[in-house]
């Protein structure tokens, strides 16, 4: 049980600073973007942190 109460104290802790954004689009667009940030090595999370920098002028 050691472990189970860790795990959960992690994520209590990460929801802390760690919030989740979710969002329903097309499959054909959501396969384009994963082929493309493939070419260019970025995952998900680092592109979008990218644009949200950008939009609030990182």
């Amino acid at each position: 049980m050691v472990a189970k109460r860790n795990t959960s104290d992690y994520f209590k802790e990460r929801r802390k600073t760690i919030g989740q954004f979710s969002v329903s689009v097309k499959r054909e667009k959501l396969e384009l973007l994963d082929k493309a940030l493939k070419k260019q090595g970025k995952t998900k999370t680092a592109w979008l942190n990218e644009k949200i920098d950008e939009e609030i002028g990182k």
